[in-house]
């Protein structure tokens, strides 16, 4: 910022023995130096304000970044959701909709389905049976 040589340096400490004289020379010095080490840490004060200042930017903008690429890709997904949803909604109504005359031909013939099996023992409904009772015991009954 300043550049002071040593000359230049030795010439002030030389102009401000004359002035302020021997006696209160080491006191505003002292002075100067606290006035000067206040001055130095405000600047730095300063400093560490401004770079923290810099990085919250830096981190806004970051979070604005991952907020629009989060929000672009919930919009793709919702629009492939979209369109599978369609899909299947179309198919669905195709698989449902009477087939056409020219396509019966193609189809295959759906297979007749078999009887249910008939039980091996049908139990007569005159027959009641009691707690605890069997058929074999109740059959002398009717």
């Amino acid at each position: 910022m300043f550049d002071f040589g040593f000359s230049e340096l030795m010439l002030i400490a030389v102009v401000a023995l004359v002035v302020l004289g021997p006696e209160r020379l080491p006191k505003v010095a002292r002075t100067a130096g606290h006035l000067l080490g206040r001055l130095q840490r405000y600047v730095n004060d300063v400093k560490t304000d401004i770079n923290r200042e810099m990085q919250l930017d830096e981190l806004r903008k970051m979070q604005q970044q991952i907020e629009t690429s989060a929000r672009d890709f919930e919009t793709s997904v919702h629009k492939e959701l979209t369109t599978v949803e369609t899909d299947l909604n179309r198919a669905i109504a195709s698989a449902d909709a009477p087939p056409l005359a020219g396509a019966s031909a193609e189809l295959p013939s759906p297979q007749p389905q078999a009887e249910p099996p008939t039980p091996v023992a049908e139990v007569s409904p005159h027959l009641e049976l009691g707690a605890g009772a069997t058929p074999a015991a109740n059959s002398g009954k009717s």
